[in-house]
């Protein structure tokens, strides 16, 4: 049975292919790709952003994980915006009421793009990295860092 997100299937790698999509996505992440269609002998030269893409793929599939393809203006229920960012709905919940990320109304249900969850999940991911710098810098300025090379 195939699993499906939102009507797109989760691809999950087979056994044995890990190494050449790693290989492969190392690669592409760096250079402009080419494919030739089988069928007609043509050669095709691939957008930068389906390159980018592909090597992405080929970066999860190279480390054991499975993916969705999905568009950034796809909607999420609550719960699976929730499970995205690692939060309680009820808290995701209390962000939308809040207006930190937006959303829309279907009957009483809510729904949000994917897009607006990914943009609030990396601004979260920003302050976190921004919190560690300034505990950081303030432990050293307080003479509170553990170096083992004092020990």
């Amino acid at each position: 049975m195939q699993t499906t997100l939102n009507g797109n299937s989760l691809i999950v790698p087979k056994k044995g292919e890990g190494s050449v999509a790693k290989s492969l996505g190392a690669q592409l992440a760096t250079e402009a790709l080419e494919v030739r269609v089988l069928r007609t002998g043509e050669t095709v030269t691939l957008p930068e952003s389906a390159s980018l893409g592909l090597a992405q793929i080929l970066t999860q599939l190279g480390q054991g994980n499975g993916f969705a393809v999905m568009a950034v203006q796809s909607e999420l229920t609550t719960q699976q915006a929730a499970d995205l960012l690692n939060v309680s709905r009820p808290y995701l919940v209390k962000l939308l009421d809040e207006g930190v990320i937006p959303c829309r109304k279907v009957g009483v249900q809510r729904r949000l793009l994917l897009g607006d969850v990914l943009r609030y999940k990396e601004e979260m991911y920003a302050n976190q990295l921004k919190g560690m710098a300034e505990l950081t810098a303030l432990n050293e300025e307080l003479g509170l860092h553990n170096d083992e090379s004092d020990q």
